[in-house]
């Protein structure tokens, strides 16, 4: 995740984009009238639920050869992946980007339906993420921790002169960023220019963009750029350092398979 900006340790979760207000429908609803609602509605499925409590899921898909008049809880699918309230944004955006599903419920401990998360919530979540006022934060959190003058650039960085700060990205995240190239709505990198011309062009944050653009055969991106009035001591610098990154080919690019999705997203049986 391009998470550099969040000093206070925050990141976005599944809990600020989720859509509160969701359209369910009943283990006892017959096919009939499910298929009623989705052709009424902009939806292709619901989540089943009996009160508040999550039972499964039943798309177009389910209803297409079922018996129009058999119960709802003949035809969903049981094993469903749910998210949960605190879980990360960028978890979800993996969940939904490698198996497929356009919306997934978000249940609080209890198992209780609390909201829906889609793709396109997931794509508002990772264009909202640079804002100017984040890169501002970041100035200023540079300016009181460093003593040091900084000002703030909308500029052109070549991706060769930049020193990335974290060495591994996700495969399946790549494909997102990808996305969001082809559609014109990635967000500016965030860079920092660490004293002038003798110093690092340091990546903040973006990463995966980065990486994706890479891969796309692009070889300059736009940037939101921080240029510090002086060299300072960077613990980031130091990281990239010690992990021996020199530029954006000594990231990494980890599979999913083995990202720890396990610890976050739950099935129901």
């Amino acid at each position: 995740m391009d998470s550099a900006l969040d000093h206070d340790g925050a990141k976005p979760t599944v809990g600020d984009y989720m859509t509160r207000d969701v359209a369910t429908v009943s283990p006892d609803d017959s096919v009939r009238d499910v298929a009623v609602r989705i052709s009424e509605s902009e939806h292709n499925g619901f989540p089943v639920t009996e009160g508040r409590r999550v039972e499964g899921f039943v798309s177009a898909r389910d209803l297409l050869l079922a018996d129009p008049d058999e119960l709802v809880f003949k035809v969903m699918s049981e094993d469903l992946i749910v998210a949960h309230p605190e879980m990360k944004v960028t978890d979800a955006a993996r969940v939904i980007l490698r198996s497929g599903i356009q919306k997934l419920p978000v249940v609080d401990d209890a198992g209780n339906l609390v909201g829906i998360i889609s793709n396109s919530d997931v794509i508002r979540s990772q264009i909202e993420r640079a804002t100017p006022e984040k890169v501002g934060k970041l100035k200023r959190t540079l300016e009181t921790i460093h003593g040091v003058e900084a000002r703030e650039e909308r500029r052109t960085v070549r991706l060769a002169d930049l020193v990335p700060t974290q060495g591994k990205v996700y495969a399946d995240e790549l494909e997102g960023r990808q996305y969001e190239l082809d559609h014109g709505l990635a967000e500016p990198l965030v860079v920092i220019d660490n004293g002038g011309p003798d110093g690092e062009l340091l990546l903040a944050d973006g990463h995966h963009r980065v990486m994706a653009a890479e891969r796309a055969g692009i070889g300059e991106m736009d940037a939101y750029v921080i240029v510090l009035d002086r060299r300072v001591d960077l613990g980031m610098a130091r990281t990239a350092e010690k992990e021996g990154l020199e530029s954006i080919e000594n990231i990494d690019v980890v599979d999913y398979a083995h990202h720890p999705l396990v610890e976050t997203v739950e099935r129901l049986q």
